[in-house]
């Protein structure tokens, strides 16, 4: 077959796809590897170009061309039909996109200067070209509806490659015109804070804005507008107040530099080992990390290059940003919008971040006394932080994943985990909850009374809980041997269609947003006028598996000026240790049940990660030291790494007794109950920070969740109450913070029956397989 036979075929599959919504790959025993090819059905914009290249031609698919037809030689035709290697244009257009008075004509000219290309102002060259009249008159002549329509018209006639095309601020409501548009360009969106745009009308002296003479605010028209910019972007500038016109173009440069480049943002295995200069490695995307949760060699997903960084201008313009918006930054900095388009990123993140939170500020921080301040990560639907990143991490994966297979989420949770996971799977779409499923094991007796019955309440159609009779490290080992098991694994796909992946932290997915809430801890004692940017501050945080206190390393990463990283443990110290003295040894250690049981953990995953990078990503000792500790039950670090770790963390642990006393003291003197675990930060940091700069406590859970202990603690007699009198008690204490409304509901709910599991793998498998059969196999 000629090689424009195939491409021709190819781009018939894809169409076929595209406009059908069915997969042309389904059935491929390569359809994994296919996975990144079906992430680009969600590019529309590649679209019109499989239609231009089936038009040339008619001709019936052979179905046997889908066995030939390699993932890579197709993703490498899409990339050329896009974008020339030759420049950054080709034949496409940057098109500009914006409000009024946010400096697309002035940087599209100094784009065009760049890249020595035409420029088009839409109201200058082409309408008013078009009309012989201003803007201005011709809005005046027709009214606003009429003009939109108008003005759309002159646009479907136009056409143009290779360009710079500055649009009107009123183009992206007229959807017929950016769906032309689109066609043959990449959209960038200047996104001006709105209060700069007025300023800058106010001083233009503007009068061509739709609406302008309606009556309505102008604030209110701009607010408007919004909703269609973020509709049809392809890349977002956030042009912070001040920057120039060079600035911004600059900016523009490089984002569709990096909007172009699909290869330049990739993962690799923490375990992954260089085995010659120049060796080729199958690439792995913010997609497959997050699909896939653990890389096949047992390590985990990390990025490849170094954490984006935001400039100091970047973080100061997000002070006074709410925290969707600093969410949004952050996220489409670290994921690449051919992975996920910037738009609807931004509909995913206002959906996770919505009235399911009873804060609106989502995390705010709270002054405790001192220099110490409470980040308060519990107010999302299940009263902990593992809310922050498990309200968005599903709708990734719904977006993620081929549409033609099913998935099962594996979860290991010490507590908290579990209802955040079931929570969050059961406000997917009714369509992704029929491909996408998520069952949670806990140790039955390894977590607090109100967690087992919060987790089983949230169970829903898509979702179950699983006791185990064992304890966390058993989980979640059997669920990483689940994993590295070819045979089950190659049997549920086989058999059920079916692929499991995990929405643990040592997911990628559920990482990444963690970064989100330390970054805006830090803006927020900003914008509180407690410190200047540029100041540093200390982090303490409560951690077992390690993920919560690394997305505070990487903030950092992202230029948040962050000093020490405290990591508090209590009694299960394995951490403390390994901090202090650089050697992991289990040898002789057993778990032990506290009043903080998310951190009753002994084997911390994400540490793997933070090594990793510790030792400049020396995959090979990843592999050695891991391997060493499951065989051998411990390994230790060199001196000069162990300097290297020390640098930046400190830790200590937490007695039983000083936890309660900690809880005591801080009610009886300031009136604000701690959760037990961060009553373990609170006597960690009053410890070993050196209150020369001020210290952020991540309260990770509502004490709520753990009445039971925070009776004992307060000394409240009458203990053994049902989980809902003792909440009901606790509120009764007019105490900050305020009581959780949505757990109080979830314990009044009628406790649904679950299922109890011994600690046998096996065992574990059948219920897996067993779920999968019931769930996936039955008709909707």
């Amino acid at each position: 077959m000629s090689g424009l036979k195939l491409r021709l075929s190819f781009c018939f599959l894809f169409t076929t796809e595209l406009t059908l919504g069915v997969s042309p790959f389904a059935g491929w025993p390569g359809q994994k590897s296919a996975k990144r090819m079906l992430h680009i059905r969600r590019c529309q914009h590649l679209k019109p170009i499989t239609k231009t290249f089936v038009s040339l031609i008619h001709f019936k698919a052979n179905r046997h061309l889908k066995l030939i037809l390699p993932r890579t030689f197709a993703f490498r035709e899409l990339r050329k039909s896009w974008f020339s290697t030759h420049s950054l244009l080709g034949d496409k257009n940057i098109i500009l996109m914006g409000p009024p008075g946010s400096g697309k004509t002035t940087v599209g000219k100094i784009i065009g200067q760049k890249l020595n290309c035409g420029v088009i102002d839409v109201d200058s060259d082409i309408l008013e070209a078009t009309w012989n009249m201003t803007v201005a008159e011709k809005l005046k002549d027709v009214g606003n509806e009429q003009f939109l329509e108008e003005e759309g018209k002159v646009l479907l006639n136009f056409s143009a490659s290779g360009i710079v095309i500055s649009l009107s601020g009123s183009n992206p409501m007229h959807d017929a015109t950016m769906q032309h548009l689109k066609k043959n360009g990449v959209v960038v969106y200047l996104d001006v804070p709105i209060t700069d745009i007025i300023d800058r009308l106010n001083l233009m002296k503007i009068d061509r804005i739709v609406g302008q003479n309606s009556g309505m605010p102008l604030k209110e028209i701009l607010q408007y507008r919004r909703q269609f910019y973020k509709k049809w972007y392809d890349v977002r500038i956030f042009c912070e107040n001040g920057a120039s016109a060079e600035v911004i173009a600059d900016k523009v440069f490089d984002a569709v530099k990096r909007y172009q480049d699909v290869d330049s943002e990739t993962f690799v295995s923490t375990r992954y080992k260089c085995k010659h200069p120049g060796e080729r490695i199958s690439r792995k995307y913010f997609s497959d990390a997050l699909v896939e949760g653990l890389a096949s060699d047992g390590g985990l997903f990390v990025p490849q290059k170094e954490f984006p960084k935001l400039s100091c201008v970047e973080w100061k313009s997000l002070i006074g940003a709410t925290y969707v918006e600093r969410a949004q930054i952050i996220l489409e900095r670290c994921i690449h919008p051919v992975d996920v388009p910037g738009f609807r990123l931004g509909e995913m993140i206002e959906t996770a971040y919505g009235e399911n939170f009873a804060c609106s500020k989502i995390a705010p921080v709270r002054h405790l006394s001192g220099n110490q301040f409470i980040l308060e990560l519990f107010h999302g639907p299940t009263g902990s932080f593992k809310d922050l990143s498990l309200q968005l991490m599903p709708h990734l994966f719904a977006h993620c994943i081929p549409r033609t297979c099913n998935y099962l989420i594996l979860v290991a949770t010490s507590g908290d985990t579990g209802s955040a996971v079931l929570n969050g799977f059961s406000r997917l779409t009714s369509s992704d909850k029929q491909r996408v499923a998520a069952v949670t094991f806990f140790p039955e007796n390894g977590v607090s009374g109100f967690q087992k019955e919060q987790m089983i309440a949230s169970q829903k159609e898509n979702g179950w809980a699983v006791g185990v009779k064992s304890d966390f490290d058993f989980c979640q080992t059997a669920i990483k041997k689940m994993f590295n098991d070819s045979d089950f694994t190659g049997f549920l796909t086989v058999e059920y269609g079916t692929t499991l992946s995990s929405a643990n932290s040592i997911n990628w997915g559920r990482l990444l947003p963690q970064v989100i809430y330390h970054a805006s801890a830090y803006l927020d004692l900003v914008n509180q006028g407690f410190i200047s940017f540029g100041n540093p501050v200390d982090v303490c945080i409560p951690t077992g598996n390690f993920g919560n206190i690394l997305a505070a390393v990487y903030a950092k990463m992202m230029g948040i000026p962050i000093r020490k990283f405290i990591c508090a443990s209590n009694q299960n110290h394995v951490l403390t240790d390994f901090i202090k003295t650089g050697h992991y040894d289990l040898r002789k250690r057993q778990l032990v049940q506290t009043f903080s049981p998310s951190i009753d953990i002994l084997k911390s995953s994400n540490l793997e990660r933070h090594l990793h990078f510790v030792t400049d990503r020396d995959g090979k000792l990843m592999t050695k030291l891991f391997q060493q500790l499951e065989s051998q039950q411990h390994f230790q670090l060199e001196k000069i790494l162990v300097d290297k770790l020390q640098q930046d963390f400190i830790a200590d642990w937490c007695s039983e007794e000083n936890c309660l006393a900690a809880i005591n003291s801080t009610y009886h003197t300031l009136g604000y109950i701690l959760d037990p675990h961060t009553a373990v930060a609170k006597v960690v940091a009053d410890r070993i920070q050196d209150k020369t700069c001020p210290v952020i406590l991540a309260s990770t859970a509502h004490y709520s969740k753990f009445a039971p202990a925070i009776m004992q603690a307060l000394r409240i007699g009458e203990i053994n109450q049902t989980s809902s009198s003792q909440l009901c008690l606790l509120s009764s204490y007019n105490a900050l913070p305020p009581p959780h409304e949505a757990l109080l509901e979830t314990i009044k709910q009628r406790e649904p029956k679950y299922h109890v599991s011994a600690p046998d793998l096996d065992i574990l498998k059948d219920h897996v397989e067993t779920l999968i059969r019931n769930h996936f196999m039955k008709v909707f």
